[in-house]
């Protein structure tokens, strides 16, 4: 069973910039007049010392009633002990390796084929976009799923702010690289920093979602705080966390699992329970929480918002 939305984007402005993006990010371009420009926001963090996330006051945010489940939303006490960040350890109880994890300050930035490339004081950047929740659920390649509440905004409003040219055909995104603070980038055999990349069709995709905040509140650092990506019809390998860098390219990128092991872990990374892993079967997945066994769904049960993305795409591994 294929989980439905109603397309709120079918409409011709959905190509168009938003008012508060355009205007936003003229204001930022105006601050200063360097070829690469540099944008930074108040530090609350930094003037007062405080460990109070500067944009607490946004959450919650208004819940998009278009994205559903048809499972219980896991508890939030399950989903925070249980998460892959590999930059501070290879096991799932990595809650207390990352409370390493300093998320101020934090810039981002928009480099390669776009129109001026600039960097972004990350509490500037959450300001400038529209905050929504999202109910999502997640597949993890290992044969676990989830059901979160995530709060962040649409990535293709995301690609508008970077202004790629029209030449750009994939995004690459980078995690922070910095092994001092996170231990795991320490281990040298893994091609650090953790890069992923996604087609500019699939970055701009309806479902595709930059992620700020969880069950109400700015994201912990476990679920890769403070800006992470959710592309919900892919194994989650592929929603990288912590990202501090946007490359727009013409060419597509080797992804950071790829580097490790192409044979097992490819670019496209898409659900399909008849495609299995070299070591274990896709066909059904545990429930964090309950430890239900569950069916998988081919593209996680969002065929119909993206099947289309990989249509005729002859001699392409899309399922892994």
């Amino acid at each position: 069973m294929l989980i439905k939305t109603n397309r709120s984007w079918q409409m011709p402005e959905r190509d168009a910039t938003s008012e508060h993006i355009f205007l936003n990010r003229r204001l930022f371009l105006s601050a200063m007049g360097l070829g690469t420009t540099t944008l930074i926001g108040r530090n609350v963090f930094a003037a007062k010392g405080k460990k109070v996330d500067p944009t607490t006051n946004l959450y919650p945010a208004k819940r998009n009633e278009k994205y559903k489940l048809d499972r219980p939303l896991t508890e939030e006490k399950d989903a925070a002990s249980y998460n892959n960040f590999f930059e501070f350890g290879s096991h799932k109880r990595i809650t207390f390796e990352a409370s390493a994890l300093k998320i101020r300050p934090w810039t981002v930035s928009f480099e390669g084929m776009v129109e001026k490339a600039i960097q972004v004081d990350i509490d500037t950047l959450i300001r400038a976009m529209p905050l929504e929740e999202r109910l999502y659920r997640m597949r993890c390649v290992e044969a676990w799923s989830m059901a979160v509440p995530w709060t962040g905004f649409p990535m293709t409003e995301l690609v508008k702010f970077a202004q790629p040219l029209s030449s750009a055909k994939y995004v690459v995104m980078q995690t922070f690289h910095d092994k001092d603070m996170a231990r795991g980038q320490k281990q040298v055999w893994y091609p650090w920093p953790y890069t992923e990349g996604l087609t500019i069709a699939e970055a701009t995709n309806e479902l595709t979602f930059m992620v700020t905040g969880v069950y109400g509140k700015p994201a912990a650092n476990q679920f890769g705080a403070p800006l992470r990506l959710i592309v919900p019809w892919k194994y989650g390998f592929k929603s990288a966390k912590s990202l501090v860098r946007f490359l727009f390219t013409d060419k597509r990128p080797t992804t950071f699992w790829e580097q490790i092991q192409s044979s097992e872990y490819g670019f496209w990374a898409n659900v399909n329970p008849e495609v299995s892993h070299p070591r274990w079967s896709q066909a059904t997945e545990r429930v964090l929480g309950s430890n239900d066994r569950v069916p998988t769904l081919l593209y996680n049960g969002y065929g119909e918002q993206v099947a289309h993305l990989y249509k005729d795409m002859k001699g392409e591994k899309l399922f892994m």
